[in-house]
């Protein structure tokens, strides 16, 4: 069975403030003609079809038209909510559209009921495993800790249990949407640590023939049957180097996987560039980036005038400017932003308690009690977004 994966397309997002809508409309054409040049059996769309919960009527409709384009291309289709979509309202008319072959599967009590697809060799059960926000699922599941890697354990729980009821042979898929270990981040992705856990390991997914990964935005290889297809846009300059594709991915009637990449098409190419005002704008090897979308970061000691209309003037697509100014390697007076770089939320807060205190940073217990309240407020935003 050939199978098309394809994740986070977030629908509805722009890049610095530049509307990228024609742009996911090509990636959707772009789509349908792999689709049709490669002869897929299967597309598998693993989770952030939409930028957020309640997304713009432009992205409502192109995803309309790509639903169509899809059940009239007569290829089954597999899609999964992820943690900027709201599951429930992707999931208005599942029944129906299933029965023009675009399976939705947003609701988390069904992961352990596949789509079965078959060919020469037998079935395939496709598990959708829609993103699953610990505190919201943990109950219904029956974790015995909170945390992702406890919820995925117990839908995976769910998965096998119905695998080893089918026929023998009965190869299978799992589409998820989660962050698992040994995956490459950039800086695009929502965050969904929970309890200061960023990661699930990959062995939570074993003993399935392939899992269709999406929430990371760079296109990876985990294993060999584990793999994140990444975003076919990039949605932060951290992607400048990314190579944005879908797996093509072959599964054969022993199981064994072969995968190859299959390249998007690209609006613009991005670039980073950094050094003082004047260097940007006289060295000839920039000539490159002149039609990219551009990220300057310059470091001269004192900021320029009107530094973000000169750089215009070589760089018509520049989009974003940031100051690093050059100082000595024993200046103190480096800034906010620096002494933040590469810092989360709970290391910042336990600086923040060690400053006020004179150096004493927080015990065990008020580490616990800071964990707690950022998880809390991470849930209250998610059950927000699904309440509208």
């Amino acid at each position: 069975m050939r199978m098309l994966h394809t994740s986070d397309w977030h629908l509805g997002r722009s890049f610095h403030r530049v509307n990228l809508l024609d742009a996911q409309a090509a990636f959707l054409d772009h789509l349908l003609a792999t689709v049709r040049e490669h002869d897929v059996d299967v597309v598998l769309v693993s989770g952030d079809i939409y930028d957020r919960a309640v997304p713009p009527l432009p992205a409502v409709e192109l995803f309309d038209t790509a639903l169509h384009r899809l059940a009239e291309a007569g290829v089954p289709t597999v899609m999964i909510s992820g943690n900027h979509d709201s599951g429930r309202r992707l999931g208005v008319g599942a029944g129906l559209i299933e029965r023009a072959g675009i399976h939705l599967r947003t609701d988390p009590t069904g992961v352990g009921t596949p789509v079965l697809l078959a060919d020469t060799h037998g079935d395939v059960a496709f598990y959708g495993l829609p993103y699953l926000e610990p505190a919201l699922v943990r109950d219904q599941f029956g974790a015995t800790k909170t945390g992702h890697e406890a919820v995925l354990t117990a839908a995976m729980d769910r998965v096998r249990a119905d695998l080893a009821g089918r026929a023998p042979g009965t190869r299978s898929v799992v589409l998820a949407h989660a962050f698992v270990a040994g995956g490459e981040p950039s800086d695009s992705e929502r965050d969904i640590t929970v309890g200061g856990v960023a990661a699930v390991p990959a062995g939570v997914f074993d003993g399935v023939d392939y899992v269709a990964l999406g929430h990371l935005h760079g296109s990876q290889a985990l294993t060999e049957r584990v793999r994140y297809s990444g975003s076919p846009l990039a949605y932060s300059f951290s992607e400048a180097a990314h190579r944005k594709t879908m797996w093509l991915v072959d599964l054969d009637g022993d199981g064994t996987v072969r995968a190859q990449r299959v390249d998007c098409p690209v609006p613009r190419p991005l670039a980073r560039v950094r050094g003082r005002l004047d260097d940007l704008l006289a060295d000839p090897v920039l000539a490159r980036h002149e039609d990219s979308w551009v990220e300057a970061t310059l470091t001269d000691p004192v900021r320029p005038a009107e530094p973000m209309a000169r750089l215009a003037e070589r760089f018509p697509h520049v989009l974003s400017l940031l100051f690093d100014p050059e100082r000595p390697d024993d200046d103190h007076l480096a800034s906010y932003g620096q002494r933040l770089r590469d810092r989360d939320d709970q290391q910042i807060a336990e600086d923040f308690v060690a400053h006020v205190r004179g150096g004493t940073g927080p015990d065990d217990r008020e580490r616990a009690a800071l964990l707690s309240a950022f998880d809390d407020v991470r849930v209250d935003m998610a059950q927000r977004e699904v309440a509208g």
